[in-house]
């Protein structure tokens, strides 16, 4: 099953509990993949795209989240957090600490890369090979820490 079908049994299954709060994000990221099919003219996306898709909502999530947090908003706040759980549960396991920081080293050495000139080709390189399994944030700050 695509995680376009995934979504599509997910809001099905919200419907039937009647839990609204999660119909709610599932709808929003239902929303977002049909932009994106009507975009590139497409009938189905591949899991790759929604997977980025789904990044990209959560990421907006949790700048909400920052922003509300500075506001003085916590219902908002965590009404943004509780979506974010939602729709992680259709991205890919997140790589540990140790497995991304080996994934840095070895794009370091695979490009060469010696000074904090070489940060961008190293993210990109890191960010292909992670595959939706990290998020730019920690790479970028990881990659900074790494070198020199």
């Amino acid at each position: 099953m695509s995680l376009q079908e995934r979504v599509s049994q997910e809001i099905k299954a919200a419907m039937l509990a009647k839990a609204a709060d999660r119909l709610s994000a599932l709808r929003m990221l239902k929303s977002a993949l049909g932009y994106a099919q009507i975009e590139r003219k497409t009938e189905s996306l591949p899991d790759a795209d929604v997977v980025a898709i789904v990044q990209k909502e959560v990421k907006k999530r949790r700048d909400s989240v920052e922003q509300f947090e500075k506001g003085g908003r916590a219902e908002l706040a965590a009404k943004e957090k509780e979506e974010i759980t939602v729709l992680e549960m259709f991205l890919p396991k997140a790589l540990s600490a140790e497995e991304l920081e080996k994934l840095v080293r070895a794009a370091i050495q695979e490009l060469g890369a010696t000074s904090k000139k070489d940060m961008g080709p190293v993210i990109k390189a890191v960010q292909a090979k992670a595959a939706g399994s990290a998020d730019g944030k920690s790479i970028s700050a990881l990659v900074g820490k790494l070198l020199p």
